[in-house]
């Protein structure tokens, strides 16, 4: 669907990126809501979202694909710690699959969405790069713009880079044509961007140096699952994803709550596979952080490829801090050089949720961090909206897919009682003890955005819970009118010539 392509107003369901989060509602939507009216608008020109966008060397998921993949479609590859390429065509097999990209109105930006209360409706205003701007109306809006800001990333501010003469580039606006075959690459960063980007530009870089200030901390696991290969051989294709969609939760979770309870233990488990990895007298300064396992996201290393590249002598990681980048390098404090032709700031991303949509409830701003949480997806006292926030120890799908269902039997329950609007209602004197969602991971994307995400009380249904088992159990198990959800009739239009009394 192009952006002159006309669409029903006002919509069933407007759904705001195509990436997972949108993909997923949409084909839950086609799925169990086969009579609503949705339609999906993107800002870029193919759905994919952070997976079309991000095409930096060897992009890869740190989590398997039978996790990351939708409940629904089940993962058909041996191969499960896969890269963006592979992860891309699995997200446009599902677009097609699900009839979507009929669907999907590509180029417009969403600029502002503000819920109308006499009317019932969200008036959603679209921008469609070339400056033309439109609206679109509906029922329902879901955001799933992901959660960092696609535009602006992280700066570091690091000292002096303006006067380094060679090429610098950030992980998220990488060049298609930058060749850097017999470069010297520094990569300034240790988390999961920095880890895959060194075995892969390794491949061609005459050195490739992982410049970091404090160590991350690393698991190794094959990029094959071979029980997943064989269940897939032995039982019908959804039956064998289930099966090891479930038994990945469950390794997850265990190694999480390990990490939590006994860090000691995990921190053993961590080392013994550095030393399998690099031997017996590896650099242990250079691979312990000063935290415990989980207090980051691991980083998670597919068949040990950082290691190799560190033993072939095609990378190097060096510890320490810059005091300045010179025309040709790096200075660090300690008074040590690195040359570099190419620097890449592998820093991290800044976190933003709701794509920079202003949102509205009848002109007032809704401000995200004055809100809690309702069953994971919507916010307190704002009707008829949804934007899932997903796990920071699991795949982002996982939570997509619980959130996709509830919507669904949501919107089914909403037909059958025949109410238009539905809002979480806390009052004003009700008083949730807060546990913020982040409050247990030092990552510094987190902590630089706890005010930006609804909060989470200590108690269901205002919580984000960061347990996938615990939470699937309960979205199925409550009823959906608990007497939180709040349900109303749209109010029904004046009739023509009859004066408002």
């Amino acid at each position: 669907m192009n952006a002159e392509t006309p669409i029903p107003t006002p919509l069933d369901v407007l759904i705001v990126g195509a990436g997972i989060s949108g993909i997923g509602m949409a084909a839950h939507l086609v799925q169990k809501c086969p009579g609503r009216r949705f339609a999906i608008v993107e800002r870029r020109a193919r759905p994919g979202g952070t997976w079309d966008l991000f095409r930096y060397p060897g992009v890869r998921s740190d989590s398997d694909m039978f996790t990351l993949g939708y409940g629904f479609a089940p993962w058909r590859h041996d191969k499960t710690i896969v890269g963006g390429d592979m992860i891309l065509d699995y997200l446009n097999g599902v677009v097609d699959d699900h009839a979507l990209r009929e669907r999907i109105r590509f180029g417009q930006t969403v600029i502002s969405a503000n819920w109308d209360s006499t009317a019932a409706l969200w008036t959603v205003v679209l921008d469609d790069a070339t400056g033309n701007r439109s609206t679109q109306t509906a029922r329902f809006l879901f955001v799933g713009t992901g959660y960092y800001d696609y535009d602006d990333p992280y700066d570091a501010e690091i000292p002096g880079l303006d006067a380094f003469d060679g090429l610098t580039v950030h992980p998220q606006f990488w060049p298609e044509d930058l060749d850097y075959t017999g470069k010297k690459i520094v990569i300034i960063g240790s988390g999961a961007t920095a880890a895959t980007l060194v075995p892969a530009m390794a491949e061609k870089a005459a050195r490739v140096t992982m410049l970091q200030r404090t160590p991350s901390w690393y698991l190794t696991r094959p990029a094959r699952d071979k029980v997943g290969t064989w269940l897939r051989r032995l039982l019908p294709a959804r039956l064998a994803h289930a099966i090891s969609r479930l038994k990945n939760v469950r390794m997850q979770s265990y190694l999480f709550e390990k990490s939590r309870t006994a860090p000691g233990a995990v921190k053993g488990y961590l080392r013994k596979q550095l030393e399998d990895q690099l031997g017996s007298d590896y650099d242990r300064e250079a691979f312990t952080p000063p935290y415990d396992p989980w207090q980051q996201r691991l980083c998670l290393i597919p068949d040990g490829d950082l290691f190799t590249a560190l033993n072939a002598g095609k990378a190097e990681i060096v510890t320490g801090k810059i005091a300045q980048v010179d025309r040709t390098g790096l200075a660090l404090e300690d008074g040590r050089h690195i040359d570099a032709d190419v620097i890449v700031t592998a820093t991290g991303l800044r976190l933003r949720l709701l794509g920079k949509i202003a949102l509205t409830l009848d002109g007032a701003p809704i401000v995200p961090g004055e809100h809690f949480y309702y069953r994971n997806c919507m916010f307190s006292n704002v009707p008829n909206f949804a934007a899932p926030f997903g796990y920071l120890n699991a795949s982002w799908t996982l939570r997509i897919d619980l959130v996709g269902e509830w919507l669904c039997r949501l919107l089914r329950h909403m037909d059958k009682r025949g109410v238009d609007v539905v809002t979480p209602a806390l009052p004003a004197d009700q008083a949730l003890v807060e546990d913020h969602p982040f409050e247990s991971f030092s990552s510094g994307y987190l902590q630089r955005a706890r005010g930006l995400v609804p909060k989470s009380a200590t108690v269901a249904p205002w919580q984000i819970g960061m347990d996938y088992t615990a939470d699937r159990k309960a979205m199925r198990a409550a009823p959906i009118d608990d007497g939180v959800l709040r349900f109303e009739r749209a109010p029904a239009p004046a009739s023509p010539g009859v004066a408002a009394q």
